[in-house]
């Protein structure tokens, strides 16, 4: 006998995710809300979360999906790019976010070599993810190379979300992280990767830093959501990284990437203004003190006295 688990009371799916897909016909009527298009789906919304308080945070607001990515290695624990991150590292911020997480489903990237071998090891690698870590589903970078491995964890239960267009785990590859799909040759790659990821079993896919127009007939012609990141307001849904929209990356922030808030600003001025009043007698106050009752400090200063 087993128990039945329960997605109900606001917590999104899987299925949830797929239903969002904007440009099924759909019999619901049309609205006026701009955050939904004529068939009445809401757009996706994504950001990243590395661990507990941010991932609170980022659920309780609402988002409908929280993603652990790879950009952890840059933006929290401060490599250079992505590819030095362990899939030890990864798992231990993914279950760090887990017990921030409520509602929102909980992706978490697949970090580099953890899925470029054997397939059965990827499989075993992505597995941990579910069963150590609490995620949901797992994000795979590659189009076509990728058909294989996907269709394999789709078959092992595992939920996957495709990742095609500036692939940051190929950057040697591409020379930089360079905007993707810019010549015919090019589109036309990314248009048969956009199709394979949705063939072999995905259950939505990045576009990430691709032209606006190519995003929008990728968007078109796919049956499973596009999230997009650099890739234009077309597409079904979209991701930031939390730290380049608050203000608190440390490096180049994209040309995408809107800036909400300026958290790092905020932090700055925060310990500045702490430093100068340790410094300057200010802090602690006697209100940030703890006191003696006033029987044991009459007995402490008799002791003294005597």
């Amino acid at each position: 006998m087993s128990a039945a688990f329960d997605a109900g009371n606001g917590k999104i799916t899987v299925p949830d995710i797929l239903r969002r897909k904007t440009n099924v016909p759909s019999s619901s009527n049309q609205n006026s809300d701009p955050g939904r298009d004529e068939s009445g789906r809401r757009k996706i919304v994504c950001l990243t979360a590395y661990d507990y308080p941010t991932a609170r945070l980022v659920d309780e607001a609402g988002v409908d999906i929280v993603l652990v990515g790879d950009s952890l290695g840059m933006v929290v624990l401060g490599y250079e790019n992505t590819l030095p991150l362990t899939i030890d590292e990864m798992l231990h911020h993914t279950r760090a976010v887990r017990r921030g997480v409520r509602n929102a489903l909980l992706v978490a990237d697949m970090p580099y070599g953890s899925f470029h071998g054997d397939k059965n090891e990827a499989v075993r690698n992505a597995v941990r993810f579910v069963k150590e870590a609490g995620a949901e589903a797992v994000k795979i970078e590659g189009g076509e190379r990728r058909m294989e491995l996907i269709a394999q964890m789709v078959e092992a239960e595992i939920p996957v979300m495709g990742h095609i267009g500036l692939t940051p785990q190929s950057m040697h590859a591409f020379g930089g992280f360079r905007v993707q799909g810019k010549t015919v040759e090019a589109a036309d790659q990314l248009l048969r990767d956009a199709r394979a990821v949705e063939a072999a079993g995905a259950f939505s896919v990045v576009l990430e830093s691709i032209p606006r127009e190519l995003a929008a007939r990728i968007t078109s012609e796919l049956r499973i959501p596009t999230i997009g990141i650099g890739a234009g307001p077309e597409c079904d849904g979209q991701v930031l990284v939390l730290h380049d929209m608050i203000g608190l990356s440390l490096g180049h922030t994209p040309k995408f990437a809107r800036r909400y808030a300026n958290v790092g600003k905020a932090i700055s001025n925060a310990v500045t203004a702490y430093a100068e009043d340790v410094r300057e007698g200010r802090f602690p106050a006697d209100a940030e003190s703890y006191h003696l009752s006033s029987e044991v400090r009459e007995r402490l200063l008799a002791v003294r006295r005597s």
